[in-house]
């Protein structure tokens, strides 16, 4: 077997799992689920059908991706963190057809008991504070905290919080990385 699987997990016929991929305690992952190569689903994972994980993304314990959900390489979501698939859910009424997909792209880290309403994009390396309800899409590099969450700062690829000198300029304190911020567009963009 070219992945992990403990006893409890539940992985259905049909789903695809990358080789070095581990899966924990108490996981579901569904028969149209994707997982890339080296994921990690912490305990009491679901996957649902429709759902593509990249490379090297970790899934912490008591999270649920469902019908809607993409998350690039090396996506960190944290435990307890929440993603919807239907703007306006009720009971009675079935809206399976009215599911919004919600990207998480490359490098993107969403904090503990956070919740990300369905049809937004995360952009690359973005970090989610814990907590925060993302409503709206959410440029590279941002730093975002809140309920709803706004936009706080910038983060570098490492995850360093940038403090952006009197020309828009900052460099990560651990990789000497430099990031630069494009006032035209409000984007933070790697030099």
């Amino acid at each position: 077997m070219a992945y992990f699987a403990h006893p409890t997990a539940v992985i259905d016929p049909g789903a695809q799992i990358g080789e070095g991929s581990r899966i924990w305690h108490f996981c579901h992952v569904s028969e149209e689920a994707v997982l890339g190569e080296k994921c990690v689903l912490g305990q009491n994972v679901f996957v649902a059908n429709g759902v593509t994980l990249g490379n090297g993304v970790k899934v912490q314990n008591n999270v649920s991706l469902y019908t809607g959900v993409i998350c690039e390489d090396e996506v960190f979501l944290g435990p307890s963190m929440v993603f919807t698939n239907v703007i306006n859910p009720r009971s009675f009424i079935e809206r399976k057809q009215e599911f919004r997909p919600t990207l998480v792209k490359k490098g993107a880290s969403i904090g503990a008991n956070a919740t990300i309403l369905c049809g937004v994009t995360l952009g690359r390396y973005c970090m989610i504070g814990a907590g925060a309800v993302v409503t709206a899409n959410v440029p590279d590099f941002a730093l975002m905290t809140g309920v709803p969450a706004r936009q706080t700062g910038w983060i570098s690829k490492n995850g360093h919080r940038l403090q952006l000198d009197e020309t828009g300029k900052a460099q990560c304190p651990e990789t000497g990385e430099w990031y630069q911020l494009n006032q035209k567009l409000g984007m933070l963009e790697e030099k």
